[in-house]
């Protein structure tokens, strides 16, 4: 994808999140691959609202900032997903409410933070792994996900929010959004004893869709 068209597709899905809740303020940060291996990255204190296309933060293929404004304080959380993960070609974190409300439940399975309620949330984010709470902007963030060894395309960061990582900005956009679908039911059937995909289930869609699942 072109650099201008890639500019416009980034603010255009950023929008359309924070248009629907799913971040507010000027939480949550996007980046995406460019064509010769650089990054755009949306700038520090913006709002997915009102990203502006030119001032996106552009860096290149050494991880030099080589035009725009300063990058989002989580750089280091974006750049250990492209540093560990060949296939990432775009990084997005949210601050969407149900994910965040689900992290705070001490039931909560941390090595698989989903729980496996519909196919979908299994087929673009595999096993989600729950990340404890780090202060915002913290570099540990991005070695925690470095000790992942690039198992993993979703985190979620307790008390904070999800980060996924997709090929390309549509796919991590839309993994995001199954991400906070998925938690959002899971909030809505506590303590309803609902019936959730049993185990054979799962193994069907992991083998069917060659999907990442084990540790």
């Amino acid at each position: 994808m072109r650099d201008t068209v890639l500019r416009e597709h980034i603010c255009l899905l950023a929008k359309s999140m924070f248009d629907r809740g799913l971040t507010g303020g000027s939480t949550g940060n996007i980046s995406a691959r460019t064509e010769d291996g650089g990054l755009l990255v949306s700038p520090t204190g913006t709002s997915f609202g009102r990203l502006d296309p030119a001032r996106l933060s552009h860096f290149d293929v050494i991880g030099k900032l080589i035009g725009g404004d300063e990058p989002t304080k989580e750089m280091p959380l974006h750049q250990a997903f492209y540093d560990t993960r060949s296939t990432a070609g775009a990084v997005v974190h949210l601050h969407s409410c149900h994910s965040v409300a689900l992290s705070m439940l001490p039931e909560t399975d941390p090595d698989n933070f989903l729980p496996p309620l519909t196919p979908y949330g299994i087929m673009k984010l595999g096993r989600v792994k729950l990340l404890p709470f780090f202060m915002p902007g913290d570099p540990a963030m991005g070695d925690a996900v470095r000790g992942l060894a690039g198992k993993r395309s979703a985190v979620m960061l307790a008390n904070h929010g999800p980060v996924v990582a997709g090929k390309d900005i549509e796919a991590a956009c839309n993994a995001v959004e199954e991400l906070e679908d998925t938690a959002r039911l899971a909030m809505m059937l506590r303590g309803m004893n609902a019936r959730a995909l049993t185990d054979d289930q799962v193994q069907g869609l992991v083998s069917k869709f060659d999907i990442e699942w084990d540790d």
